[in-house]
């Protein structure tokens, strides 16, 4: 199967109510486990690679998107390539050479008028060179050192603001501060539904919910019905992989062999992607 677009993927389920999803990818194995979970939900799926992500590989954004678009290729769904919270222009001009089809600009740490105007400059880069771009007013509750804004905790988006900001700036999606939050471990946000309707008639583009690992299956439903189209999960993988790893060290504190761990952290994050997928699909 080889790759597609993010623009494709987001667009079809926008124009079907429903929402794609988009699992963050830390090594090949995330990468792995994320195409067959997807393969046997059968649904297609977005890997996303983090600013992160790559920094944690040295800075080297090219070794882990070629393993990530080859995991893809050996899938038996449609996978797009996604560049994530990408705030280094640099980084951000090497997505399209590395095999991403899209970006996610994040200059929510800066005032108003700086993060409209770098990611005005962003989107015109990145639609030059035929990626789609994501991104978002503000910061995203739980993000390090996260300053007062529209995506601070307990402060919403408001739908005004948010279509002068993507007439603004031109972006192809943003992402929306509804209730969800970064790095969540337990499953307990409360979503803002009638807020997501609100922004889905006010803004002229897919909406995305970041943070999602945070919201439980009924909340995550009820957003996509109201308008959500991408939905993003990082920390549920996470918290999948290092569980599995913890109990084969438990189990077997002897091994010195990785591949017993990293199979089973793989399966384990197989399995999430597979519910997750089932429950955004269906």
């Amino acid at each position: 199967m080889s790759l597609v677009s993010t623009r494709d993927l987001v667009a079809e389920a926008a124009a079907g109510r429903r929402a794609v999803a988009a699992f963050n990818v830390i090594t090949l194995e995330y990468a792995e486990a994320i195409t067959e979970g997807a393969a046997a939900a059968g649904v297609p799926v977005i890997l996303q690679i983090s600013e992160n992500a790559v920094r944690f590989h040295g800075g080297r954004v090219e070794p882990i998107a070629r393993a990530a678009a080859e995991a893809a290729r050996a899938g038996g769904t449609g996978v797009a390539l996604h560049l994530d919270h990408v705030t280094d222009m640099e980084l951000l001009r090497r997505a399209a050479d590395a095999g991403f089809s899209s970006a996610m600009f994040d200059a929510g740490a800066q005032p108003y008028a700086e993060n409209l105007a770098a990611t005005r400059a962003a989107a015109e880069w990145a639609h030059g060179a035929g990626l789609w771009l994501e991104a978002e007013l503000g910061y995203v509750g739980g993000k390090p050192d996260a300053p007062a804004s529209a995506h601070a905790a307990g402060v919403r988006t408001d739908p005004e603001e948010a279509a002068r900001y993507v007439a603004d700036t031109g972006v192809d999606a943003l992402a929306v501060a509804v209730g969800s939050s970064h790095a969540m471990t337990e499953r307990s946000a409360a979503l803002d539904h009638d807020l997501i309707a609100r922004l889905r008639e006010a803004v002229p583009v897919p909406l995305v919910l970041h943070g999602s690992s945070g919201v439980a299956d009924d909340e995550l439903r009820r957003a996509v019905a109201a308008g959500i189209a991408k939905v993003n999960i990082g920390t549920a993988l996470g918290i999948a992989f290092t569980g599995a790893v913890r109990e084969v060290l438990a189990d077997r504190p002897e091994t010195v062999d990785p591949r017993h761990f990293l199979t089973r952290g793989r399966e384990a994050v197989s399995a999430v992607v597979r519910q997750l997928c089932t429950t955004l699909d269906g």
